[in-house]
């Protein structure tokens, strides 16, 4: 904290502006009431007013340099998804699960965008499995969503054929391309022989 003021009435005042502290001495004016600059620098402040030196009827001013100790903010991380990582807003396992993962995967790997051809896979795959990934026929061992013959087909894709959905709509999706061109084009064909 600075000294009380002097018996010759000079006034010391410290100002805090704009990053610098300024330290003025000054006489022959009406009392000024003191101003306190922050804790860290009160003893610099005191220094500087005492070795500015005062004289009658003149100002003396000094500047300080005043650091901040604010804490340096970081940066938040930043957080990208891509499509494996997207997250299906309906419960695993369900039509509506499959259908979700087969419409993006229709989309981006193969460009059918059209809701045509999303109508055509839905109603192949209504006929062939009610897109039940568990669905199996013991007569002639087809499994899954596309019920591939036989089920183990779907393994190229990945190991969990058996218990994951969106692997049986990968699968399904490349032997509809490589055999029928599209999904109404494999819709046409179970329409025409009731197989695909």
């Amino acid at each position: 904290m600075l000294s009380s003021p002097d018996p010759r009435s000079h006034r010391r005042i410290v100002v805090l502006a704009a990053g610098t502290l300024a330290v003025a001495t000054l006489s022959g004016i009406a009392p000024v009431p003191q101003v306190v600059a922050a804790p860290s620098t009160t003893s610099t402040a005191t220094s500087a007013a005492t070795s500015a030196g005062a004289i009658v009827g003149t100002v003396t001013t000094r500047a300080v340099k005043v650091t901040s100790t604010a804490p340096k903010l970081r940066p938040k991380p930043v957080v990208r998804t891509t499509s494996k990582t997207a997250v299906a807003p309906y419960a695993f396992g369900t039509a509506a699960y499959a259908q979700w993962h087969a419409k993006r995967i229709m989309a981006s790997r193969y460009g059918w965008t059209s809701t045509s051809q999303f109508a055509c896979l839905v109603n192949l795959w209504n006929r062939e499995s009610h897109w039940n990934y568990r669905s199996h026929n013991k007569t002639s061992g087809a499994h899954g969503i596309p019920q591939a013959l036989p089920g183990s087909k779907m393994g190229n894709v990945a190991p969990d054929w058996r218990t994951n959905p969106v692997t049986q709509v990968r699968w399904g999706l490349g032997y509809i391309k490589s055999r029928y061109g599209s999904p109404c084009g494999a819709w046409r064909h179970f329409q025409s022989h009731s197989w695909y």
